[in-house]
């Protein structure tokens, strides 16, 4: 039989933590080695029973819940910290995952699914609540695409329509200049807007002169 994952909990709210021990505490997978009601109390606890698994308050008087998962991670490389808390701001949930925390979960959480977040944790398995998910995931997507040059992704024909926008011509114009029907000319703007995530033509104009991808001469 394996050993019981050792946890630690740490929460200023006295019902919460007792709560959750007793929960915990009629499981044979778990074994709660103490509380804490701060940070502080948690660093020292922490040192004394080098526990597989924190339970982590965020919001706490003195030191809060990201600078103690960073000191707990300093501490003891090996213990996983599991975020319980009300908060799913970003001012929340990019701080407590940079400290080191693996799991970032609720206090809507239901008991079963807070003791599954925790043995995932001990076998170094993340736990997200679904909207912090989607931030993250948000916040991935929004860093990729900084990275990449968005014009790569145009065709030769959409940059030709850019550089026309980005010159003052008007849909009926561009369909002039390069011989071909006004609709296909609105599907290549509307082709240029969604690639280059800009809500209009003005954005779309002003974003080419930024990038300089359009001469400064302007057509006679």
């Amino acid at each position: 039989m394996n050993e019981p994952i050792s946890v630690l909990i740490v929460d200023d709210h006295e019902v919460v933590r007792q709560g959750i021990r007793a929960f915990l505490d009629a499981r044979p997978d778990f074994s709660v080695v103490g509380e804490a009601g701060s940070g502080e109390q948690a660093l020292r606890m922490v040192d004394q029973f080098v526990p597989d698994v924190v339970l982590m308050d965020l919001v706490m008087d003195c030191m809060d819940g990201v600078e103690a998962t960073r000191r707990v991670k300093q501490v003891s490389p090996r213990t996983r910290i599991v975020v319980l808390t009300s908060y799913h701001q970003d001012e929340h949930i990019f701080p407590a995952l940079q400290a080191g925390a693996i799991s970032y979960i609720l206090k809507d959480v239901k008991m079963d699914e807070l003791a599954e977040a925790l043995l995932r944790a001990a076998n170094d398995e993340a736990t997200l609540h679904p909207r912090v998910a989607a931030r993250v995931i948000q916040e991935i997507h929004a860093a990729s695409q900084e990275d990449v040059n968005p014009f790569t992704e145009l065709t030769a024909r959409e940059m030709e329509v850019l550089r026309l926008i980005a010159n003052g011509l008007s849909n009926r114009d561009i369909a002039e200049e390069l011989v071909i029907s006004e609709n296909t000319v609105k599907g290549h703007v509307s082709n240029i807007l969604s690639k280059l995530h800009l809500a209009d033509r003005t954005q779309a104009a002003v974003y080419a002169w930024q990038k300089g991808i359009v001469s400064r001469e302007r057509r006679p």
